[in-house]
């Protein structure tokens, strides 16, 4: 076997390995003697058939079918031969030649990976706490949740729920298929076309208004984007927002079985510390992506990223099975999956050689407390527990995970890390953008 490496790009290798006529007549003797032992042709008894006559009956087929087993004995020792790792399958060709039997394959090849100061990065740590207002907060939060309305006789005023029929027009057409009855907006919500909302406020019921707005320019609807419109509303009820009492009641309703209002914040301020903890460890997690990502620039494989970009189509794409679209109207542009998939196939590379290059073994220990976290929220925590490790392709998903979690406490303990200060707020709305 002789084999030859055309470099045609950066990552693209043209691979020819040519196996003489001496191992193709070897094989096809080998191949004809023992078809010649079975095969039945009229006139001949069996196992009695001439080789001249099995060969000439049966000689293409078996040549085709000896090269296809040389293509599959040959390709993988090609490639250690002369010390290649494929990215991806390859595109093989075999070639018409007179004499023995040559293929070509063409695949892409894993970027060189050289992680010189990988233990120089420099970091910054979030650092916050949940304080007391921090915790009144989401109680207001949690009272918004279960808030009721209450029908009043005055103006509407911002945060009121108004209940109204309306239609409008664009150039001359109605759009809302006649009139829409009952509809409830909350002003102030941002639920509508901006414009929309502020024209309610200050309204009775039973007030008449007409007023323009214009549809933002992005709207989903393209015959509505940009384009000026006229409503006209009539107003049903208007209803202000009632928020219930911090009591036994609302607190036993969040599962506190002793209905103390002491224990139901202690609780709550118990649930932000875990979300924060998580959370003030995914930005670490994103600052350590973004320095390897910055650090070690790396040319990736085709292959490898039209992959992940399927991937990330993968859940757009069920969704509009499930709603019963075609998807040819789902319009997604793959270019806009693209820069994203790039930055993951790369992080993946280099994540992977840290992990080889240090010898990063996985912690048992910590897969079993990921899932006994993970399975914190569901009635049955056990059942999910014995779930994950009765299923080895979701043990194996979140074994990737925490050995990806280790990877980045390794290098956070190699990197040089300064600490900021942050308030609970910022860090969990932008978490929740």
């Amino acid at each position: 076997m002789q084999v030859s490496v055309e470099k045609t790009s950066e990552l693209s290798r043209k691979m020819t390995v040519s196996v003489p006529e001496a191992v193709v007549q070897e094989k096809m003797a080998e191949r004809l003697k023992s078809l010649a032992r079975s095969v039945k042709i009229d006139g001949f008894r069996p196992g009695k058939v001439p080789p001249h006559v099995v060969k000439k009956m049966f000689g293409d087929k078996v040549r085709g079918e000896i090269a296809s087993d040389l293509i599959k004995d040959t390709y993988y020792d090609a490639l250690q031969d002369q010390d290649l790792k494929p990215a991806g399958h390859p595109h093989i060709q075999p070639l018409d030649e007179a004499e023995g039997f040559k293929y070509t394959a063409v695949f892409e090849v894993y970027p060189e990976i050289v992680l010189n100061g990988v233990d120089q990065l420099e970091l910054v740590r979030p650092v916050a706490t949940v304080t007391d207002n921090d915790v009144a907060d989401m109680i207001e939060k949690l009272r918004a949740q279960k808030q009721g309305w209450h029908i009043v006789d005055r103006p509407s005023q911002e945060h009121d729920r108004v209940t109204i029929s309306f239609s409008g027009t664009s150039e001359g057409e109605n759009f809302t298929d006649g009139r829409v009855e009952d509809f409830q907006v909350v002003c102030g919500s941002k639920k509508m076309i901006p414009g929309f909302e502020d024209n309610l406020i200050g309204l009775e019921t039973g007030a008449n208004k007409i007023f323009s707005v214009t549809f933002p320019s992005d709207y989903d609807n393209t015959k509505l984007a940009g384009k000026l419109a006229e409503f006209e509303v009539d107003v049903i009820k208007v209803e202000e927002p009632v928020l219930p009492e911090i009591d036994e009641e609302f607190v036993k309703a969040y599962g506190i079985e002793d209905g103390s209002v002491d224990s139901f914040r202690d609780d709550v301020k118990n649930n932000m510390e875990r979300e924060l903890e998580q959370a003030l460890r995914g930005k670490l997690k994103s600052a350590v992506m973004d320095a390897l990502y910055e650090k070690f620039p790396l040319t990736v494989p085709n292959t490898l990223v039209d992959m992940e970009i399927e991937h990330l189509m993968k859940p757009y794409i069920e969704t509009a099975k499930r709603q019963k679209m075609k998807l040819e109207d789902l319009k997604l542009p793959r270019d806009a999956f693209e820069g994203q998939a790039k930055r993951r196939v790369a992080l993946g590379l280099i994540i992977s050689e840290i992990i080889q290059k240090n010898a990063i073994k996985l912690d048992d220990n910590k897969v079993r407390s990921t899932i006994e976290d993970m399975a914190t929220s569901y009635e049955h925590p056990e059942d999910v527990v014995n779930w994950y490790y009765s299923d080895k392709s979701h043990l194996s998903d979140v074994q990737q995970m925490v050995l990806e979690d280790q990877a980045i406490e390794w290098l956070v303990a190699q990197a040089k890390v300064s600490e900021q200060t942050v308030n609970f707020s910022d860090v969990m709305d932008r978490q929740q953008r």
